[in-house]
């Protein structure tokens, strides 16, 4: 038997449908959607990737050019290549080798020519010679060449001398490249917020208050000698340095101890001064002889 829709019920019927046609455009749009969040940036189309919000700045000037020292072997003032020994006794004074063709103390490079060990050092006269090799060679020394005790060993030894070298600039940084501007947006200012905006961009910037000026500390007086320092030693181990420069501050000295770097070494001065006058050095270099260190001499710096 045939039932008869009346008009009411066929009014329901259409809304029911138009709720389900809606409810599958809705399911069709979210599975688009989420098909778009997984694919890859690398594989979207350039107008929908992301651009970058941060962009690198420019360098505008390149660094300027300026000098620095380097070691330079000084044959002409000292060159010897024969047989050095150590006695196997610890000494003081770091790394150092004595020679009695010496005349006053040098800063020199120690090659051990048997496995190519060297090191930086000082160089001494030696006051008394005894049979065997005639270069005497510290306790450090020997460590830093790898030398046995009492075993003569060939080094070739050379005096040392500073120069100033002009150093390049360094090369200007490329440019990072700017990303294309992002799209903006025009709009109609609101007339009194727009008024206020204008009235301030207007306006003279209040110039900013100056820093005050720090206070420069009192340079140190100049010393008029041509050696205002005293050397207690040359160190190719920093702890023994600092060892060093201990035992001088216990004295009422003030050492300081330097980093230096020649020919790809590592090594450490232990120096006392400047002094400001030539008594005022050599009762620092009689005090430092006091206590232990006989080998100290004077150098510039």
């Amino acid at each position: 038997m045939k039932t008869r829709k009346t008009g009411k019920g066929r009014s329901m019927g259409k809304v029911i449908s138009s709720r389900r046609a809606r409810s599958r455009r809705l399911v069709f749009v979210i599975a688009g959607l989420t098909t778009l969040a997984a694919c890859d940036d690398m594989k979207m189309p350039g107008f929908m990737q992301q651009k970058p919000s941060t962009v690198a700045a420019e360098e505008t000037a390149a660094r300027a050019g300026t000098t620095a020292e380097r070691d330079i072997e000084a044959p002409e003032i000292f060159h010897a290549t024969e047989a050095g020994l150590w006695d196997g006794r610890p000494s003081l004074g770091g790394v150092w080798v004595a020679h009695p063709d010496v005349k006053d103390p040098e800063r020199v490079i120690i090659r051990n020519q048997t496995n190519g060990q060297f090191v930086i050092g000082a160089l001494f006269r030696r006051e008394r010679q005894s049979p065997g090799p005639r270069l005497q060679v510290s306790s450090d020394a020997a460590a830093a060449l790898e030398m046995l005790a009492g075993a003569p060993t060939n080094l070739d030894v050379i005096a040392l001398r500073r120069e100033l070298v002009e150093v390049a600039p360094a090369p200007a940084e490329k440019t990072a490249t700017v990303p294309e501007a992002t799209e903006v947006t025009e709009t109609t200012l609101d007339p009194v917020a727009g008024a206020a905006s204008a009235a301030i961009d207007a306006a003279p910037a209040a110039a900013p208050a100056p820093a005050p000026e720090a206070a420069k500390p009192a340079p140190k007086p100049a010393s008029t000698l041509d050696k205002p320092f005293l050397q207690i030693g040359i160190f190719s181990i920093e702890q023994n340095a600092d060892n060093t420069a201990t035992a001088m501050r216990q004295q009422g000295m003030v050492p300081t101890v330097r980093k230096q770097e020649s020919s790809g070494k590592t090594f450490w001065r232990v120096i006392v001064g400047p002094a400001q006058s030539a008594s005022e050095r050599d009762a620092l270099l009689k005090k430092i002889k006091a206590a232990g260190f006989t080998d100290a001499y004077a150098v510039s710096n």
